[in-house]
């Protein structure tokens, strides 16, 4: 690691190879984006913490992936806007690696705390009247400390192995952030076993995730159209729907990345693709689940309405 940090101590993130007005233009949107990421994630936590009708399993688990999300846009998207305002401005090596483990942690962090809101879904829907029973408080707080345990051991598992590779140049990451694959490819030695625990860790957390989802959701499609009561079956559809629309965004874009060919996927493409994680899924994520959940709504309306009367008062 030592020998590593003498050969290159920075890097340079080339981010979106375009002119100063495009990337003017890029840093106003991506800054308001971030913004709109900051704002609503904080909204949905702070309607949950204020309001007691949220206090439930399922707004728990919501609650966990708003932090994920504010973590996610605030460990990439900064670096980027500095980028786009002033290009050739380094990131150091310890900086580098610490952005590399913390995208790993919050990525792996979300596919299980998808897993976990899947299953608290299926209980809900098919088993309601065990429903207390079964997902208690100390199984929620189990499985979101196992969610985050999980994703942070298998990042540091990634980092340990790109620390014991020699960086000798160039130093140029052509990316907008220290991504795992572009770093990689500065490496000047084998990267064999890397990139087979990379595949593997991706059939592990990202297949595998997707097909317990699949499963619990089926089982929940064949439950909600047994329920006699059509104020009940678009209440089940309007909740689950929202969580299938985030399974979809976060999985499909990370399945194609990671387990695509990559002739298929040039460099450019994929910054696009990994914008979905670091602005796009952060800032759709409050947008679905407040639209489509009259509960969120109600809470955030009743804590505005709140708000104006202790003004006014």
């Amino acid at each position: 690691m030592g020998e590593n940090q003498m050969s290159v101590t920075e890097f340079i993130l080339l981010g979106f190879c375009l002119g100063p007005r495009m990337q003017l233009l890029l840093f106003g949107i991506f800054s308001l984006f971030y913004a709109f990421t900051l704002l609503g994630n904080g909204a949905i936590l702070g309607s949950i913490f204020l309001d007691p009708r949220l206090h439930t399993p399922m707004y728990f688990f919501l609650s966990h992936l708003a932090i994920v999300d504010i973590a996610y846009a605030c460990n990439t998207v900064p670096q980027m806007l500095v980028n786009l305002l002033s290009p050739t401005t380094p990131i150091s090596f310890a900086g580098c690696i610490t952005q590399t483990f913390l995208f790993l942690t919050f990525a792996l962090t979300e596919c299980l705390l998808l897993v976990v809101m899947s299953y608290d879904r299926y209980v809900a829907v098919c088993h309601p009247l065990r429903y207390s029973a079964i997902v208690s408080w100390r199984l929620c707080i189990t499985l979101a400390i196992t969610s985050w345990s999980c994703g942070s051991l298998l990042a540091l598992v990634h980092v340990s192995l790109i620390l014991r590779l020699p960086f000798c140049g160039p130093h140029e990451i052509n990316h907008f952030f220290c991504e795992i694959l572009s770093v990689l490819k500065l490496v000047c030695a084998d990267t064999k076993l890397n990139h087979v625990v990379i595949f593997a860790a991706s059939v592990f957390m990202l297949v595998g995730p997707l097909c317990l989802v699949l499963v619990s959701y089926t089982c929940i499609l064949f439950a909600i159209l047994r329920i006699q009561s059509g104020e009940g079956r678009r209440k089940a559809f309007s909740t689950c729907s929202s969580h299938l629309c985030v399974v979809g965004l976060f999985f499909g874009s990370a399945i194609v990345m990671y387990m695509g060919p990559k002739s298929s996927h040039p460099e450019e493409q994929q910054k696009i693709l990994f914008l979905f994680y670091s602005i796009f899924n952060p800032m759709l994520n409050p947008l679905i689940y407040s639209l489509r959940n009259a509960e969120v709504k109600g809470a955030l309306w009743r804590e505005l309405c709140k708000e104006s009367h202790s003004r006014l008062g």
